[in-house]
Formats: C-alpha cells, structure tokens, sequence
C-alpha cells in the first residue's frame, strides 16, 4: 500500500485527484497507475485502469488470476467492472468512497453473485494517510 500511496503523490504533484494503484504478483510489482484523467484527457485514466493494462502488457495476458490489486481509494463502478475483467482475486484499498465506491459503500461489484467473477475485499487499509491526502487536495480547490 505504501507504493500506492507515493503514486498517489504523484498524481497530486501533476494536479489530478490523488489516487494510485499497484498491481502485484507473488512478491513483485506487474503494473502500477496513478490517475491521469486530465493529464491524458482520458476520463478512463483512473489508477486502478492504468495499473490493470500496464500489468496485462507485461505479463501478456488480460487474465490478471493470481495478482492482488492495492489501491489508495475505493474502486469506482469503472473501475471496479474492469477489475471483475480482468478476473483479479483480491483488492486491498485505504479510503471509502461513499459517492462512487463500488466495493460495499455505494454499492458492491467487486462482490456481486451474479457476476461470473467476484473479489476478496480488504478495507481500510492506510485509510487515514489515504483520505487525509484526498481531503487536503479537494480542500485546496475550493
């Protein structure tokens, strides 16, 4: 989660909402993202999705099975679908979403029976680091 969160960093350094996201396999790091919606003009660029195709590339195949996803906020439905896609086993986030998270505040697809694939989910996680750097960002736009 610490990679994570010095992605999200990043993207606060760059102006974009700070959220970052690692992909890892076993021990090592496949693919990480932070969010570059307004650096891309691509409203697609969340971290999670950035991450997710950088991993895909690397190990060459979109079947993302045996990785676990860190990210520093709660995955978005965007997000969330393409994790479900990429058939990922596990999330591990900080910070709740309950505007948009789709991994139990608003909603829940990481973990929805009806879905051909669902996801361990680990909350809180750095929570506090993560939300108290998303607060002061917005903070500072108002």
């Amino acid at each position: 989660m610490a990679h994570a969160l010095a992605l999200a960093r990043e993207a606060e350094r760059l102006g974009e909402v700070p959220v970052g996201a690692v992909v890892v396999r076993d021990v090592a790091i496949v693919g990480e993202g932070f969010n570059r919606t307004v650096t891309d003009s691509d409203p697609s660029a969340h971290a999670e999705v950035v991450a997710i195709r950088a991993a895909a590339r690397r190990q060459g195949d979109w079947r993302l099975t045996d990785c676990t996803l860190y990210v520093s906020l709660e995955p978005c439905a965007m997000c969330a679908g393409a994790i479900v896609l990429a058939r990922i086993p596990r999330v591990v986030f900080g910070a709740t979403d309950p505007k948009a998270g789709m991994a139990g505040s608003l909603g829940d697809l990481l973990r929805d029976d009806r879905l051909n694939h669902r996801c361990q989910v680990a909350s809180g996680v750095r929570a506090d680091e993560s939300s108290a750097m998303l607060k002061a960002f917005f903070r500072a736009r108002r």
